[in-house]
């Protein structure tokens, strides 16, 4: 029986087994969560574990996929569980449009409507969520976070760990760094330093903005 195990058991983890079930590669979707034994279910999936260690012996080589939205404790999980016995797994929605000439690593989720356009790079553990576009020579290092309906122009580089809001739009060439936070419907229209968080149109650092 092939298994694919989801670390995560909350709204964005309900999202992660359902495009697992539409891939149809897996007999069976399961969650592990810290709440478990008090949490059982998420949505129709069963929790059966706080975490993949308590389940080496019994899923020895299952498939697993980090499903925790905040961005570091996702990259931690995912890097403390590459020394289990497990195999990460990337899972990309088939009405999402990933060019052939892309590269999208391990650990990363990719969902409906999703576009990843030619040259280019999505890092370990990342989010490319519902219509999210990134076009061609974007390079998104590890741990992002593309949130529904944001945008990307060609040439955009993000970060490690940082998060790009609801309806956001990132002018071509742009580089963002390090842990920023980019705001809901934000355009950004300059570079951005590491641990920046920017909001408004243009993007602004956010205690620039009067409010």
């Amino acid at each position: 029986m092939k298994r694919l195990l989801v670390v995560g058991a909350g709204g964005h983890g309900k999202v992660v087994a359902d495009t697992a079930e539409q891939i149809s590669c897996w007999d069976l979707i399961e969650f592990v969560d810290l709440e478990f034994p008090k949490l059982t279910k998420c949505g129709p999936w069963d929790v059966v574990a706080k975490d993949l260690e308590e389940l080496t012996d019994e899923y020895n080589g299952a498939d697993f996929v980090v499903a925790i939205g905040d961005n570091k404790t996702r990259m931690k999980v995912f890097s403390d569980s590459l020394i289990l016995d497990f195999n990460p797994v990337s899972l990309i929605l088939p009405t999402a449009y990933v060019s052939k000439h892309s590269a999208v690593c391990l650990g990363s989720v990719i969902f409906a409507n999703a576009s990843i356009n030619v040259n280019a790079t999505i890092g370990r553990g990342a989010i490319i969520n519902t219509g999210a576009t990134v076009d061609h020579d974007c390079l998104l290092a590890e741990g992002i976070h593309i949130s529904p309906g944001a945008n990307l122009a060609g040439e955009v580089s993000v970060g490690c760990l940082s998060w790009i809001g609801i309806g956001a739009s990132i002018k071509q060439q742009i580089k963002i760094g390090e842990n920023v936070t980019v705001g809901s419907g934000a355009a950004v229209v300059n570079d951005i330093p590491d641990f920046e968080t920017v909001i408004g149109v243009p993007a602004k650092p956010i205690e620039a903005v009067h409010f």
